[in-house]
């Protein structure tokens, strides 16, 4: 057992159950306000950002929502490299407290019509550190969850997004709460902050969860640099960064293209509003579960074998989903096609996790994991809902988001294909780490 050089005490064996609560709680109040915000974008789009045209206003809100992965990559860096300097509980601890300030502020800015202009900016500021927390929480629970899990970091790991189809359900059930009980002025007056204010509860329990954890026997065994600034990743770990941003491509934009089938059924569907969000229970559940089952799976098989196969599934599987959901628009449809995608989601994205941190040595973990991830998830993941607007607006195709699926799941087959020639040729004993760790 190591000693904790932050207290001077002996770090205790934590159960894994418990880590996994500790780690995926910032992962649930963050995806929770996300989701919220995603979901109901056509209602946000109404109070923030009235502009007359339903389409620019739509286009601004999910803009804002975009703007908001732009200050991820440098929330990465930033709690990134702190927590893999002064330790995964404070990491953790450090992303959870400005993740409650910025859902503060999306509960308690009034809107357009009270204040005029302060009103979208308000939001885009709760955006933007939204953003930055989020930035650097991704890699700090995936190192806490791998380096306290043994043998099985591949089923720990992958509960960061099974919380996430958690969060979806509850998220779904909320919307199709609201957008059957209240009336259009309600929902805009107040009925969209309810979901908010219920997110904003699981702050101070996260709070409190994440001060009692234990730290990590790796972080406490390795030698830790002073600081290790982007610059030096990126010279350091150049393969490995640029693998893990390929690999984490599709993660980000099928969520995402997801996250705006709920405006996809209203706004190009015209179906009624509880049908996108009845369809995301469904693919809530897919999500929730296989994600844990491909995370096991992946403890006793090659985790890029299961990628590139889901992977390959998002290829082949996009154009024909959008095209039922198009051609036969009704809640069947949408609940089939977002769990079917939800499925393969589970699939792909439960194996991520684990094969990230497999690409980085334990001083270099955390900010290998966040910043890799944060660039894609800002080029290709919060950018998504505007593109496929964008899309379709310019095309006049209901089908052409599917397009932008295929492509980054391409780019993502690309990079799994060299992460598995780059382990033959390291001729690694286990994949990933002792490979780069050689390197």
């Amino acid at each position: 057992m190591a000693d904790n050089p932050a207290t001077g005490t002996m770090a205790a064996p934590q159960r894994l159950s418990s880590v996994i609560v500790a780690a995926t709680i910032g992962n649930a109040l963050e995806w929770f306000d996300f989701l919220v915000y995603g979901y109901f974008a056509s209602t946000l789009a109404e109070v923030f950002f009235p502009t007359g045209n339903p389409t620019i206003s739509l286009l601004i809100t999910f803009g804002a929502f975009g703007l908001s992965y732009v200050a991820r990559p440098l929330g990465a860096a930033v709690i990134g490299t702190y927590t893999d300097r002064a330790g995964r509980k404070a990491g953790l601890t450090l992303s959870i407290a400005l993740m409650m300030l910025g859902t503060v502020l999306m509960v308690a800015t009034p809107g357009y019509a009270t204040i005029g202009i302060a009103a979208p900016i308000i939001i885009t500021i709760a955006r933007l550190l939204q953003g930055f927390s989020v930035g650097g929480e991704f890699g700090s629970a995936v190192a806490f969850l791998v380096e306290h899990a043994g043998e099985r970091r591949g089923f720990s790991a992958s509960w960061q997004w099974s919380s996430t189809g958690v969060v979806s359900i509850f998220v779904a059930l909320f919307g199709l709460a609201v957008t059957t009980l209240l009336t259009h002025q309600q929902l805009l007056d107040w009925g969209w902050r309810i979901p908010y204010m219920f997110g904003l509860l699981v702050g101070p329990i996260g709070l409190y969860i994440r001060s009692r954890m234990t730290e990590t026997p790796e972080f406490l065994e390795a030698a830790k640099p002073p600081t290790l600034p982007i610059r030096d990743l990126l010279h350091r770990y150049p393969v490995p960064v640029l693998l893990a941003f390929g690999a984490s491509i599709i993660s980000n934009s099928s969520y995402y293209l997801l996250l705006y089938i709920p405006t996809y059924a209203v706004r190009t569907l015209h179906l009624p509003s509880y049908t996108g969000f009845a369809a995301t229970l469904v693919g809530g559940i897919a999500l929730a579960v296989f994600s844990v089952v491909a995370g096991h799976w992946s403890d006793k098989t090659a985790r890029p074998r299961i990628m590139l196969a889901m992977a390959w599934l998002f290829a082949l599987a996009a154009y024909p989903v959008f095209w039922l959901m198009a051609a036969h628009p009704s809640l069947a449809t949408a609940m089939f096609a977002v769990g079917l995608l939800n499925l393969i989601k589970g699939g792909y994205s439960g194996v991520l996790p684990s094969l990230l941190a497999e690409q980085f040595p334990v001083d270099a973990r955390a900010v290998g994991i966040a910043f890799s991830y944060s660039l894609s998830v800002t080029t290709f993941g919060g950018f998504a809902p505007l593109v496929a607007t964008w899309l379709i607006a310019r095309t006049g195709d209901p089908l052409s988001p599917s397009f932008y699926l295929m492509a980054t799941a391409l780019l993502s087959i690309v990079a799994l294909v060299a992460i598995q020639r780059r382990h033959v040729r390291l001729g690694s004993a286990g994949f990933g780490m002792s490979a780069v760790a050689r390197e």
